[in-house]
């Protein structure tokens, strides 16, 4: 490196005669710091406006100067929503100690020029998307106390050239994609008190000379595939509070009299890695602990008494091989009693056995979320769990509790998940369960319930139990339910038609019980029902023949000895003479109704051949043909419920979400409509009658559009698009703060705008001399021309 010829003097110097002119006096910073503004692509705050000669540079925004020298020593340009890239330049402000540009989007590589900056003792490029490596020349910045590259882009390896930053206190490279070994010589850096290199791809050990950094109080390298063993000194680093190696490939072997000096330590997490043997008994004298992560290891023997632990919120031992499967090895949950922070409790996938231990009727009320699950737990359900009132989640599933479910249970009024299948539970289900309005998911199947289902619940498994009784007609009411199972039970009487509102079900499973009458027409209706299982009961008359009926492997039947008619896949018999009747002149009318669409496509075909020499029609896709029929459950799922995650845009008719369906994979954007505005409404029906008969390569497609209710019974109205990969052309033009991929950010070069150019004007022409009916677009700006994954212009809306 030039480290190796020049000094820090000489490199210098070098930064300035290759950066820039050499100026005299203050204005080399002036002009750097123009120049750093020349590289700024996005101001939406318009701060760089302020940078002109109307006032003196040291009292630009964020720029802070010496009072003697009236240099440059703070450059504070944090979450002003900057985008761009950085300027060699910056290596000119030679008096520059801060340098702050977090939380902007900041592209491209850091230059090498910032190693030339020998007064800077904090660096903070956190939250942005710099690309490339970390210039090892930062060695030379002797005087550093804070790097921070967080959540950027960075790849490489951390250069070993860093631990010669003796002053270096902070250290903060996590959420990257830096990959090889950790550089032992960072267990020189004697001074550091934080290390972050968490969710990056490092692999290789953990230094030994790591037990040498005595300062250190937090440490992270989770989320890697860091293997080998934890050095035995670095559980004697007295001031650590976090210690994280969580989601690795550590090995080893702990011993229950392992000594772990750690009295300040509040987070300590080694979760799912390979470490086998006792948990020490010393990780309990830390008596700040507030979150202890053990999960997803091979650890085995008893887990010590936590009494000492009052301040623990987290406790997770799950997926291990803890307990032996017999009385007491549950001991331990009795010591938490007196805490009063726990809120998550988790101990599943265990050896745990012994009776569910009445003592966690007195756990905390904070207590949020317990999962015991998947162990040899026998006994009862304490009645005393209705009085952890804060509980949103229990999760008591494949055990071997019996008896009845208590009645306190409805007390839980925060409760949304409550999974007990596969036990030997039994009796009736309370009917204060009806009462648990925020209940999203209740699995009580293979038990030994009995009785009939009380009202007011929701997404619901009850299959497999000895449960009586007509269906409910208040299930009705539940019209977010999605999976309803009630096989296997002694359910009679007919399919209450309240059911027909549950438009958005996926899974209905009704076999085995005594139910009968008609099949409901209503079902035909439900546009997301994939799977239909009515067999073993006494139904009786017409099975209908569309909507999911039209499937023979969706839809089972057998065991009704009553029905008749169907598709002949059912293998069913034939209706009666009246039915007959009905059914054949269903068919006639089927029969017209193909001859003329029939027809109608050739007449089609005919018209697209004849104008096949002015203008190719575009080849409709299979995706397209997919979502010629997608219901509303199809896209609220394609866009995780229109999460705000998914919002590409919006405007005053409606919003964009992005959106991938589960069917086939495909990437779609969604427009919905805003119907509260009295004009969204008109919007869609002129939106639908213009572009149902318009279709051009540098167009928008739209693949469907959906008019119906939502869960709620509100309208709904959206259209689907193709989706567009690189986004708009304002996006490439004037990139926001929300532009985070390097490769969405360079610079469009000019056959490309050409290009872009030139398939905006084919779409013009095509809208304004060949439509039936001429087009005026009236709002034609760069947001609205979308480019594919080829960077082929499309006008849209």
């Amino acid at each position: 490196t030039l480290l190796s010829f020049f000094n820090l003097q000489d490199l210098n110097l070098l930064s300035l005669a290759t950066a820039s002119p050499v100026v005299r006096r203050n204005d080399t910073d002036q002009q750097a710091l123009l120049q750093f503004k020349a590289k700024i692509t996005g101001d939406q705050l318009k701060i760089m406006e302020s940078w002109n000669s109307s006032i003196h540079f040291c009292q630009w925004p964020g720029v802070r100067c010496g009072r003697k020298r009236r240099r440059v020593t703070n450059l504070e340009l944090g979450f002003l929503k900057l985008s761009g890239s950085l300027s060699p330049y910056i290596g000119n402000l030679s008096f520059l100690r801060e340098l702050d540009l977090a939380g902007n989007s900041f592209y491209n590589q850091i230059p090498q020029e910032i190693g030339g900056l020998r007064r800077l003792e904090a660096l903070d490029l956190t939250d942005n998307s710099i690309s490339g490596e970390i210039p090892s020349n930062l060695s030379a910045c002797s005087k550093l106390i804070i790097v921070d590259m967080t959540n950027n882009q960075l790849t490489g390896e951390i250069p070993s050239l860093l631990g010669l930053l003796s002053n270096l206190k902070v250290l903060g490279f996590f959420h990257n994609r830096l990959i090889g070994s950790i550089p032992p010589s960072l267990g020189n850096l004697s001074s550091l008190v934080k290390l972050g290199l968490q969710n990056n791809a490092l692999s290789g050990t953990i230094p030994e000379a790591f037990g040498q950094l005595r300062n250190l109080s937090r440490f992270s390298i989770s989320g890697n595939a860091i293997s080998g063993i934890v050095p035995v000194a670095m559980f004697n680093l007295s001031n650590i509070r976090d210690f994280d190696i969580g989601v690795n490939k550590i090995q080893g072997t702990l011993r229950s009299d392992l000594e772990i000096n750690m009295p300040h330590l509040e987070y300590f997490s080694v979760g799912e890695n390979q470490i086998s043997g006792q948990i020490p008994i010393s990780i309990f004298n830390a008596t700040y602990l507030n979150v202890l992560e053990l999960n997803g290891n091979r650890f085995n023997g008893n887990v010590p008494s936590l009494e000492k632990l009052d301040k623990l919120s987290n406790l997770e031992l799950s997926q291990n091989y803890l307990g032996h499967g017999r009385e007491g090895d549950l001991h331990f949950l009795c010591s938490l009693v007196n805490n009063t922070s726990l809120e998550f409790l988790f101990i599943s996938d265990n050896n745990f056995g012994g009776e569910f231990p009445e003592c966690i009727s007195n756990f905390s009320k904070t207590l949020s979320q317990l999962g015991i699950y998947n162990n040899k737990i026998s006994g009862r359900i304490p009645e005393g769990i209705g009085n952890l009132i804060n509980l949103e989640l229990l999760v008591v599933f494949k055990n071997q509790l019996s008896g009845p479910i208590p009645f306190n249970i409805g007390r839980l009024q925060k409760l949304k998940l409550f999974l007990a299948y596969m036990n030997i539970l039994s009796r009736t289900i309370p009917h204060s369960i009806g009462n648990l309005t925020e209940l999203i998911k209740l699995d009580l199947n293979f038990n030994n319930l009995q009785g009939s289902i009380p009202s007011g619940l929701g997404e619901l498994d009850v299959s497999q139990n000895r449960l009586s009784g007509l269906l409910p007609e208040n299930l009705g009411s539940c019209v977010s339910l999605e999976k309803l199972f009630l096989e296997g039970n002694f359910f009679e009487g007919p399919i209450p038609s309240s059911l027909s509102s549950l438009r958005g079900l996926e899974a209905l499973d009704l076999s085995d019980n005594n139910l009968s009458g008609g099949i409901p027409k209503f079902l035909v209706l439900f546009g997301a029902l994939k799977y239909l299982n009515l067999s073993f009961n006494n139904f009786e008359g017409v099975v209908p023949s569309e909507g999911v009926f039209k499937n023979a492997s969706t839809t089972f039947v057998e065991g009704n000895s009553k029905l008749c008619g169907g598709i002949p896949e059912l293998h069913l018999s034939r209706c009666n003479s009246k039915t007959s009747e009905n059914t054949s002149l269903k068919l006639k009318i089927t029969i017209i109704v193909v001859i003329l669409g029939v027809t109608l496509v050739f007449s089609i075909f005919l018209i697209i051949w004849f104008r096949k020499k002015t203008e190719q029609k575009p080849t409709t896709t299979h995706v397209e043909n997919s979502l010629l029929q997608l219901p509303y459950q199809s896209i609220l799922r394609a866009t995780n419920g229109f999460s705000p995650q998914n919002l590409v845009g919006s405007g005053s008719f409606g919003s964009v979400y992005k959106g991938i369906l589960e069917a086939n994979g495909a990437v779609i954007a969604v427009k919905v409509f805003n119907l509260l505005n009295h004009r969204a409404s008109r919007s869609f029906l002129v939106e639908c009658e213009a572009l149902k008969n318009i279709r051009h390569r540098n167009l928008v497609k739209v693949l469907t559009a959906i008019s119906g209710i939502d869960y709620k019974g509100n309208d709904f109205k959206a259209l689907v698009y193709e989706f567009m990969k690189n986004g708009s052309l304002e996006d490439w033009l004037h990139p926001s703060v929300g532009m985070n991929k390097p490769e969405t950010m360079r610079n469009l070069n000019f056959f490309q705008r050409l290009n872009v150019a030139i398939d905006v004007a084919h779409a013009l022409e095509y809208l304004h001399h060949r439509c039936e009916t001429p087009i005026i677009h009236c709002d034609l700006k760069p947001s609205n021309v979308l480019l594919d994954g080829e960077m082929v212009g499309h006008i849209s809306d």
